[in-house]
């Protein structure tokens, strides 16, 4: 008798262990998210999005394209004003997963594209909710000022499109 309540208590301790176990590997992530923060080619840019709409639904952001290559000056210029200006890059990463997109001669990205407005010119902004619909296309002369981009201009797009915000939704496509 001893060594049955012996057994059914191992065998309850098993079956809690094991159901313990397996909650645990599916409510933590498979992977972890890495950002893509640099024009490449090679890379597969409908993953790509993909890959952020899952982080974006994960965290509650939305997700911010930004397409762009190495050959754009301005896309340098984009870069350098967020680095300049810590506040923006924490308030771009508290609302937005964001992902490059490359668009070169090597890799114009034209089927990942296709799904969104024609661009007018490099860089340009989508942002989209976490299930991948386009709220706003964003074309960043409107955001520039002289040489480089204007601060309050650039905080405004953020927090207007940040998923707190009630902006409604790109019209088109």
């Amino acid at each position: 008798m001893k060594n049955r309540v012996l057994s059914l208590l191992f065998l309850i301790i098993i079956i809690f262990s094991t159901a313990a176990i397996a909650q645990e590997k599916t409510t933590q992530p498979q992977t972890k998210y890495v950002p893509v923060t640099a024009y490449d080619p090679k890379r597969d840019a409908a993953s790509d999005i993909q890959d952020a709409l899952a982080e974006a639904d994960r965290t509650g952001k939305r997700v911010l394209l930004e397409v762009g290559g190495q050959w754009c000056g301005w896309c340098h210029t984009m870069d350098r004003f967020f680095e300049e200006n810590p506040s923006l890059l924490e308030l771009r990463e508290q609302y937005f997963i964001m992902v490059k997109i490359n668009y070169s001669p090597e890799n114009q990205n034209t089927e990942a594209l296709s799904k969104y407005p024609t661009i007018p010119g490099y860089p340009h902004l989508f942002v989209l909710d976490s299930n991948g619909k386009l709220l706003h296309s964003q074309d960043t002369s409107k955001l520039e000022s002289g040489r480089s981009y204007d601060l309050d201009r650039f905080v405004l797009f953020l927090k207007k499109w940040g998923p707190n915000s009630t902006a409604r939704p790109a019209s088109h496509r």
